[in-house]
């Protein structure tokens, strides 16, 4: 039976679920924030408190809700998890928030996206443990107190710079998790292929590591992939000619720059003779939206050494004339 494309995505969900770690010991990587986590959850259990509400921010797929989990494990208590573009009403935020059992962790993913309005109804949650709930309109209108348990807010973003001031100096914890090196995504690949029952050989292992773009996500999507092609193909195991494969069907490089990001290099050194070049410009160029290509694009290129921002607009960097395999200006002359 063939699987629809929404029973498919599915069942990658379903495997990135499966893939999650469920213990500290599994979780590879980000030493330095688990290594702060575990100061605050042994402190919070020694006073028998809940912890300070934490922010984890970073990129997609970097494990941000990962850590909320395995924070709640750490207390033994329940996650109730939400996002900033689901939160449309105050009362949505105060259905969740009178429901809280004590020492339970809320998540709110893409915290950043949450209204002003109801960023009012948080503040007082977060600091005292106060829900004020406006009841009835106009002059006969009153404001009831709620008292609320302990709970931690853990909240996740991918754009620190959007959150207000506010909401950012409540948290008493930032967490700010960086791109992965290629020996902790390799042990995570391995780790991942274990759990999926499948062989893939070391110098696979590394083709896929590199074209991971620093990201256990995007790791373990290209790991699922390529168990696809091998499957379709031999049936065997994952060797380095079945990875590489798949990247190029995937039409990704051995850096894991996939073709819009190839295009964006493209644009600024051709078109704009390697920059500075706008985001405006650039948006308009690529036709895409300025917050994808600053939220997806430019942070993993930034990381390669690839494009620079400066006051005047992005630039193209030597490593990307060589990797794309274009002559400098200076070297036309």
């Amino acid at each position: 039976m063939k699987l629809s494309k929404t029973d498919s995505n599915k069942e990658d969900q379903n495997i990135d679920l499966a893939l999650r770690p469920t213990k500290w010991g599994e979780y590879v990587g980000q030493e330095k924030i688990k290594n702060n986590l575990r100061v605050i959850i042994d402190a919070a259990k020694k006073r028998n408190e809940s912890a300070d509400h934490m922010l984890f921010c970073g990129q997609a797929g970097l494990g941000k809700t990962t850590l909320a989990y395995l924070v709640a494990k750490e207390f033994g208590t329940g996650v109730r998890t939400t996002s900033g573009p689901a939160l449309e009403k105050a009362g949505d935020l105060a259905a969740i928030l009178t429901n809280l059992g004590k020492g339970e962790i809320l998540f709110i993913d893409e915290v950043h996206r949450i209204n002003p309005i109801i960023e009012e109804v948080l503040y007082p949650a977060m600091e005292s443990r106060k829900l004020h709930l406006v009841v009835g309109k106009g002059p006969s209108a009153r404001t009831l107190s709620l008292d609320l348990p302990p709970f931690t807010l853990v909240a996740a973003t991918t754009r620190e710079n959007l959150l207000s001031n506010p909401l950012r100096s409540r948290f008493g914890a930032t967490l700010r998790l960086n791109y992965y090196g290629v020996p902790e995504i390799k042990e995570i690949l391995s780790r991942s292929a274990k759990l999926l029952g499948v062989e893939i050989d070391p110098e696979a292992v590394e083709v896929l590591a590199k074209a991971s773009r620093g990201t256990p996500r995007i790791a373990n999507r290209l790991l699922k992939r390529a168990r696809d092609y091998a499957e379709v193909g031999s049936g065997k195991s994952i060797d380095e000619k079945v990875a590489k494969n798949t990247l190029e069907m995937l039409e990704i490089d051995e850096l894991g720059l996939e073709p819009q990001d190839r295009k964006l290099l493209e644009v600024i050194i051709k078109k704009f003779a390697g920059g500075p070049v706008g985001i405006n410009t650039l948006s308009a160029a690529l036709s895409e939206e300025k917050g994808v290509i600053e939220d997806i694009y430019e942070p993993y290129l930034m990381t390669l050494g690839f494009l620079q921002r400066s006051s005047a607009g992005r630039i193209a960097l030597p490593a990307a004339y060589e990797h794309m395999k274009v002559k400098r200006p200076s070297e036309l002359i």
